[in-house]
């Protein structure tokens, strides 16, 4: 869906103006959470660095700033940055899919409808159709859309002008965008995982901003579960204040927060059970593998999507699973984990 995020923010105070994507149905609070300055954006800090940079120098050039491409895992502040981007510039910023714009002329609706040096922001950019793609090329170097009228004999060309923009795109799958397209991105920026320390400094904030009584031992533990992911953990953070709030006396303590997830299933290291059913199908099933991706997905029930995007970018984080030229492999230190020992694979 196309939105238009110039809007104002849900506020629990007199904070400033923020773009937020309308239309979306989320929690007050996910608005509320979002970064308003460097500052609280956590985590990322070469990036933060060298976009505060470029778009310093952008500015006093009184042009637009460079498309850029955002790329890395699901959660890892990819579109709380581009809002951020679009407010340090002080311009306005649309948000798209890339399955939403399904032809030139939605992509068109799109540009001739800002103001000149706005943001278009664009999530699942791997996943915009070749037509539109084509069409962004010369809209993304020149500002003009090519656009063919009309069909067979009676097709014709027509240029439009568009008001320059910065194009940021956003993506899980750096591989699977076009070279021209990656080619036409003037800064193209990887996403890490986070350090526990940003992680603990992240829930800290989320904590302060909902009004939860956050233990230190407390706030450790969760960021040991986050999968090293801001939005990991601020999901887990809301479930453990709702346990707190039925279970406890509303007070988010170590304690409460090893009842939270041992009730939720979630392990030492953020291990759900889909996760431990992953690695104990290919350890038991497979031997350790090697197993092609389709098969694991067909033996667990699960979309190989999911297991590309969810699944196995944290377990190849923690060193419990490996892409080989033949397929995945556990190692022994999944093994360990899930105390399942050789003589016991099958």
């Amino acid at each position: 869906m196309v939105v238009n995020p110039n809007t104002n923010r849900a506020s629990a105070g007199n904070s400033p103006t923020h773009g937020i994507s309308v239309g979306v149905k989320k929690e007050v609070w996910d608005l509320q959470l979002r970064p308003l300055s460097w500052q609280e954006y956590m985590g990322q800090e070469k990036i933060k660095e060298a976009l505060r940079i470029s778009i310093e120098a952008a500015k006093k050039r009184g042009a637009p700033l460079e498309h850029a491409l955002f790329y890395g895992g699901s959660g890892l502040g990819k579109t709380s940055l581009a809002h951020l981007v679009a407010q340090e510039l002080g311009v306005g910023i649309r948000v798209c899919t890339g399955p939403s714009v399904e032809k030139a002329g939605d992509l068109a609706s799109l540009l001739t409808n800002g103001n000149p040096g706005d943001v278009l922001f664009l999530d699942e950019a791997h996943r915009l159709p070749r037509q539109v793609t084509e069409a962004l090329y010369s809209a993304m170097e020149d500002f003009t859309l090519h656009l063919v009228m009309g069909r067979g004999p009676m097709a014709r060309t027509m240029d439009l002008s568009i008001p320059p923009f910065t194009l940021i795109g956003a993506t899980t799958r750096l591989a699977m965008l076009p070279a021209p397209l990656r080619n036409r991105f003037g800064h193209v920026f990887r996403f890490d995982f986070y350090e526990s320390k940003e992680i603990e400094q992240v829930v800290a904030r989320t904590a302060s901003l909902m009004g939860i009584h956050l233990a230190a031992d407390a706030r450790s533990k969760i960021a040991a579960r986050s999968r090293y992911t801001p939005r990991t953990a601020n999901h887990l953070l809301k479930r453990v204040r709702d346990f707190a709030l039925i279970e406890g006396d509303g007070n988010v303590t170590g304690e409460l927060v090893d009842r939270a997830f041992n009730f939720l299933e979630i392990d030492e290291l953020g291990l759900e059970e889909s996760d431990r059913k992953l690695l104990t199908a290919i350890l038991q099933r497979f031997r350790g593998g090697p197993v092609g991706l389709q098969t694991m997905a067909s033996t667990i029930g699960e979309d190989k999507e999911t297991i590309l995007d969810v699944y196995e970018p944290y377990l190849l984080q923690l060193g419990f699973l490996e892409r080989t030229p033949r397929g995945r492999m556990t190692t022994a230190k999944a093994a360990a984990h899930l105390g399942i020992t050789s003589n016991r694979i099958l």
